[in-house]
């Protein structure tokens, strides 16, 4: 059976991130893709230039469309920008029973913020909502209001934090560690399990968050174990890096090949 997952998240025209992003990862990795859009954005690979906010209880009536009509086997939450919409986004989604995974899209790569720093108390007091938690380390010290981890002993103190405040896993992802390394880490309520990975010495990684979480989201809808899930997610976005180069998009930071193993 093929899983029908929701996305909920912002568009970014450029195409490299957000739902489009979404799309296309969950599309690679063998789901029916829905999607919920919470912002629209006027953005390249260069930055982000401005942010229209879609009225949260629009983006309420969207989700509601769908519970009404579809099955929902998984849902992967991005960008929320706003306390108004976290609430109406929890809302919406409670009682699915289905796995979330959320993705706190906080900071856009070239530095602009897409959820209002007022709103981050709001995101962390939402967070038992998730089943996984993905955050990269400058999300997670967002969210911990610590200093960023930098390196694997303060990466597993900075997990065990945020699994403390509620959600059914987080993965944290060392992609801004130094180094040729690129390790993840899974931390459980059975323990913590780190996910090795090399470096890709690219600057075309524009939407590698979004796309992570929205393969993990489709791979849990499959019915995969979180770990085997995690691990999937993780090489899929791997190697739409590696083929990136394929692509001829932009001038900044380049998206990655979301259907790098289909065949032209």
């Amino acid at each position: 059976m093929i899983p029908n997952i929701l996305s909920i998240a912002g568009s970014d025209p450029s195409g490299g991130a957000g739902i489009q992003a979404d799309i296309k990862a969950i599309s690679a990795n063998g789901g029916y893709a829905m999607a919920a859009i919470t912002a629209l954005t006027a953005q390249n690979t260069q930055g982000v230039q401005g942010v229209h906010m879609v009225p949260p209880e629009f983006v309420a009536a969207q989700i509601a469309a769908l519970r009404a009509d579809i099955r929902i086997d998984a849902v992967k939450i991005g960008m929320l920008g706003s306390a108004q919409m976290i609430a109406a986004v929890r809302d919406a989604v409670a009682g699915l029973g289905v796995p979330v995974v959320l993705d706190p899209v906080m900071v856009a790569k070239g530095g602009d913020r897409l959820l209002q720093t007022e709103a981050v108390a709001a995101l962390r007091a939402a967070l038992p909502m998730a089943s996984v938690l993905t955050p990269n380390l400058p999300e997670a010290a967002d969210l911990l209001d610590r200093p960023e981890a930098t390196d694997r002993d303060q990466i597993e103190d900075q997990a065990k934090a945020l699994l403390a405040l509620g959600p059914g896993a987080v993965l944290l992802k060392g992609g801004h560690l130094p180094g040729a390394d690129c390790p993840d880490l899974l931390a459980t309520a059975d323990g913590l399990t780190w996910l090795p990975g090399p470096r890709h010495d690219t600057r075309r990684t524009h939407g590698t968050g979004c796309t992570l979480s929205a393969a993990l989201a489709t791979l849990l809808g499959h019915g995969q174990a979180l770990p085997q899930a995690c691990a999937g997610a993780k090489a899929y976005v791997a190697g739409a890096i590696r083929h990136a180069d394929a692509l001829s998009v932009g001038q900044g930071h380049g998206p990655t090949h979301h259907f790098h193993a289909v065949k032209g």
